[in-house]
């Protein structure tokens, strides 16, 4: 399942980060919608509120249906059709929607069948390995990245920094019985678990529990295309690209990202398995930590900056000069190769 993400970007980089063409193949970035809401966090959970993308159409009917804007809804959805005065009396829970399903619960089949996709950000999403001592090993699971994200966030007009998750979703609008401010709330569309990630969980041997698998994960801006523009994309094509990808990694994280109320970098920061998981525990980890910290604080530019790039993946030789990102990527280059695709739970 999908029951926890992070999405630490700024605002305005998050916009950058979502750039696209139109249908006319002109470079845009989508506007945002209620952006003073937008939070950034390392720890989201349902219930709390996250960026989505979806067309513009949806909230003005004379847009270009190819145009997007950014938005922020809260995660569990709420139909459009429930009649009690608090959504938070909706008795079942609707932070992820089974992709073999959602075309027949009525709790997202109205809302699908009316176009009301969405495409869900994100940095990543964690999800928990179960152990033989009863515990659970917490894993961060993000698209590759290059080497670029370490470097850079711009070239031009293109964003070079951290390449985001992009998760298939349904929200929905929901107005209260006694009026009131409209509510907009999605649902992230599972699918089975890639074989890269089986590893840590796979929906055949949780299916018992109810459990489902892992995100819908759009792969590239021709999939993003088709599953936001509702006008030209009918839903039985769009659902086709529903379906696990096996583009991307993951590492280990520590389980201080399970208390939902850490909301640090830590969270996503890479462990190796088998030392103490204590994330402040080592010069190293300090080190890393300060300079994350310190990024977020200080100029406005250093605020921009607040995405960390944790995975070995980016290391280089590291620069003569002693930089802070030479300095991360010192740490980084400390804590081994990503786990292989093939672990042994």
């Amino acid at each position: 399942m999908c029951g926890r993400t992070a999405c630490s970007l700024a605002a305005d980089n998050l916009r950058r980060a979502c750039a696209y063409r139109d249908r006319r193949g002109r470079h845009r970035q989508p506007d945002w919608v209620r952006q003073d809401r937008y939070q950034p966090s390392y720890n989201k959970g349902p219930q709390s509120s996250g960026p989505v993308l979806l067309s513009r159409r949806h909230l003005q009917q004379d847009a270009d249906s190819s145009e997007r804007v950014l938005m922020d809804m809260r995660w569990g959805l709420v139909p459009s059709w429930f009649k009690q005065d608090n959504p938070s009396k909706l008795q079942f829970n609707t932070s992820n929607c089974r992709s073999d399903t959602m075309l027949s619960k009525s709790s997202y089949k109205g809302a699908l069948l009316k176009g009301k996709r969405c495409v869900v950000l994100a940095d990543g999403f964690y999800e928990w390995q179960q152990q033989q001592n009863g515990g659970k090993q917490p894993y961060f699971i993000y698209f590759p990245q290059t080497k670029d994200a370490m470097d850079k966030e711009m070239e031009g007009d293109e964003w070079k920094g951290w390449r985001l998750l992009t998760m298939a979703g349904i929200f929905d609008c929901w107005e209260p019985p006694g009026g009131g401010e409209m509510l907009y709330t999605y649902t992230i569309i599972t699918v089975d678990a890639s074989k890269d990630v089986s590893f840590i969980h796979h929906r055949q041997v949780r299916a018992e529990k109810g459990v489902a698998g892992m995100p819908a994960i759009l792969d590239g801006d021709e999939a993003i295309r088709k599953w936001l523009d509702f006008a030209e994309v009918p839903t039985q094509e769009a659902v086709k690209l529903i379906q696990p990808t096996e583009n991307i990694v993951f590492h280990p994280v520590s389980t201080f990202v399970n208390n939902i109320r850490n909301n640090t970098p830590e969270c996503v920061a890479r462990i190796e398995l088998g030392a103490k998981q204590e994330v402040k525990a080592t010069p190293s980890n300090k080190v890393m930590l300060d300079w994350l910290k310190s990024s977020q604080e200080g100029s406005p530019q250093k605020k921009e900056n607040d995405l960390p790039k944790w995975t070995s993946q980016f290391i280089h030789s590291p620069s003569p000069k002693k930089t802070s990102a030479s300095v991360l990527q010192q740490w980084l280059g400390k804590q081994g190769q990503p786990p292989a695709k093939k672990h042994k739970a």
